[in-house]
Order: C-alpha cells, then structure tokens, then sequence
C-alpha cells in the first residue's frame, strides 16, 4: 500500500478500525466514529439515564404515605 493510499484511508478516531472494518463511519470536523463506537456510546448512556431513573423512583412515597400527605392538604384547606 502507498503512502497516498494509507493517508486516503479513512478509520474511526476512537477505536482506530479503518471503514473496511466496519458497516459504517460518520465524519466530524477532523475525526470519524464507526457505528460500533457510536453504539457503545449509545448503550452507556442509556444505562446512565436508567440508573438516573432508579434513583428518582426509589424516593418517591408509598400510595398510603401520599395518601396521607393530600388528607393533611386537603383538611388544612378546608380549615383555612
């Protein structure tokens, strides 16, 4: 391979596969990111924003405890 054809050869910045290694790559102001990487991305964002999501759920309260927090509004209303 010539010199001209290495350079002309396109790979992915993050994990360095050239485009013939993989299905698809996606150009940026002077880098690339193949779909594998692209994927991988996707996936540990989605994990975070789940994680995320856990988190918010677990410090909500129970039905009987809600229950009790609108009684308390609603009769400190109708007191008012």
């Amino acid at each position: 391979m010539s010199k001209y054809e290495e350079k002309r050869q396109l790979k992915c910045s993050f994990c360095g596969k050239n485009q013939d290694q993989v299905r698809r790559l996606i150009a940026g102001p002077n880098v690339y990111i193949c779909d594998e990487c692209v994927e991988l991305c996707d996936e540990i964002i989605q994990e975070e924003i789940e994680d995320t999501i856990d988190e918010d759920t677990t410090s909500l309260p129970k039905p009987k405890e809600m229950m009790e927090i609108l009684n308390d509004y609603v009769i400190r209303s109708r007191k008012s």
